[in-house]
């Protein structure tokens, strides 16, 4: 079982966007995957809850919710079948939350926007995890996608020349499109949009795919989710 963390303390990077559609990506291939959602705003929770009967499955975890009929274990647990775990993570996390986030994470996808404040936003996320969550740079596991960007531009120039100072490979990037909206609106994956549609983000996905298979030399110790983080506990 993969799990795969989607994290950046600043909000409005795209974190909900990366993580529904990957959950829909892979639900599209039959691998039934669990979508843990951790924010109390529930963005997640809501686009999951509001597929279609018909849509290929997908197993929420409503992590920031208190179930009262049931004990916490139960209800943070992964079903068996579940090959892929998607966590999507709520903004201003503290340096203790997000190590407890990642220590048993297979991936770590960093989104950021192109503007200055998402990129220092960026550049502390990324020093909380290299030194206080204890990353290394050279387990292939940590990887930042541009979010929203428009090509050719200013901002997007200066954003991959910051985020090359971080020594972080940029895996992909993702253009400024309306598909987002629209998957969000209607509570399904790019994958499952009408190919015509989205046939122009298809390539900056199949790279974030193929980086999320490709192998680590981080050895993940399996273990339950995390417990109620700190900002959903208040």
């Amino acid at each position: 079982m993969q799990r795969i963390v989607v994290l950046n303390p600043k909000g409005g990077s795209g974190k909900t966007t990366i993580a529904v559609n990957l959950a829909a990506y892979y639900a599209s291939r039959g691998e039934q995957p669990t979508l843990v959602d951790y924010d109390p705003q529930a963005s997640s929770a809501r686009w999951a809850r509001r597929r279609q009967p018909t849509a290929p499955p997908i197993h929420l975890i409503a992590a920031f919710e208190r179930d009262l009929r049931t004990t916490r274990s139960f209800q943070m647990r992964i079903p068996e079948h579940t090959r892929h775990v998607i966590v999507d993570t709520p903004a201003a996390i503290d340096s203790n939350d997000m190590k407890q986030l990642v220590q048993a994470a297979d991936k770590i996808v960093v989104p950021v926007m192109p503007s200055e404040i998402d990129s220092h936003a960026c550049s502390r996320c990324v020093a909380t995890l290299l030194l206080v969550a204890k990353v290394k740079r050279d387990e292939n596991r940590l990887g930042i996608v541009c979010n929203r960007v428009k090509r050719n531009t200013k901002g997007y120039e200066s954003l991959v020349r910051f985020l090359s100072t971080l020594e972080i490979p940029i895996i992909t990037t993702f253009r400024d499109s309306q598909n987002y909206t629209r998957t969000a609106e209607q509570s399904v994956g790019l994958h499952e949009m009408k190919p015509y549609q989205v046939a122009d983000d298809m390539a900056a996905w199949e790279q974030l795919v193929e980086w999320l298979a490709s192998p680590t030399t981080h050895r993940v110790a399996p273990g339950p989710l995390p417990g109620p983080l700190s900002l959903s506990a208040a």
